[in-house]
């Protein structure tokens, strides 16, 4: 299978991509799917590496395409959706869901599998690289079954409540519990604030004494009576 230029650099591209995200991952927000999320990028790392050495260009060419096809959906949703701007996020979100449930569930496993695990063994003899290549590419199916499920759960909650919160990869972020400190200590301050106003205002007893505004009707010794 001859390498053309443009497809040399779309390999080095993807790869130097996922290397990226190899390094960048223990500095990113420690998402539900984390785990999820290393074994994909080792298994997509083996095998772009690996058709390129192989050769097998036509099969790691298509295997990307089918993957980008609906992750740069994902991304502007994800910006849309830190930025607050509802509508465009959930139209992204819904066409973003379309694209992976098609490209991942049906394309994929009809396109790619069928070919690398059945029709090889017409043409070949069963080898290395067609075991290697094709465990890395159910490990990559197992993976899609897993974040569909997780979209469609987002789905179901889009229909019902109208809008989408998460981000759809993951159903907890460390955001999100950064926003609940941030809310709990607010009300901290707030009661803070609010102890000191009532201190101020002499409505506070210390240790069992009498209330500051009647320790101002003490005078050489003398309690006025109440």
């Amino acid at each position: 299978q001859p390498l053309q230029p443009s497809l040399f650099w779309y390999y080095m591209l993807e790869l130097s991509f996922y290397w990226s995200l190899v390094f960048t991952l223990p500095f990113d927000v420690k998402r539900k799917d984390f785990k999820e999320q290393i074994v994909h990028h080792a298994a997509t790392i083996f095998l772009i590496s690996f058709s390129y050495c192989a050769n097998y260009i036509r099969i790691g060419t298509l295997v990307m395409v089918i993957h980008d096809a609906s992750d740069c959906f994902l991304e502007p949703t994800k910006i849309f959706n830190y930025m607050k701007w509802k509508k465009t996020c959930d139209s992204l979100f819904m066409i973003f869901s379309a694209v992976f449930l098609i490209s991942r569930l049906v394309v994929y496993p009809y396109t790619v599998l069928y070919n690398t695990y059945y029709y090889s063994m017409e043409i070949f003899q069963p080898f290395f690289g067609y075991y290697f290549v094709n465990i890395l590419l159910i490990i990559l199916q197992l993976l899609h079954v897993f974040w569909s499920c997780l979209i469609i759960r987002m789905v179901h909650k889009f229909i019902l409540q109208g809008t989408m919160e998460k981000d759809m990869r993951s159903d907890t972020e460390e955001s999100d519990k950064d926003e609940e400190r941030d809310k709990i200590g607010e009300k901290e301050k707030n009661g803070i604030m609010y102890f000191s106003n009532v201190t101020s205002n002499g409505y506070i007893q210390r240790n069992g004494s009498e209330p500051l505004d009647n320790r101002a009707h003490l005078a050489n010794g003398h309690a006025k009576e109440r």
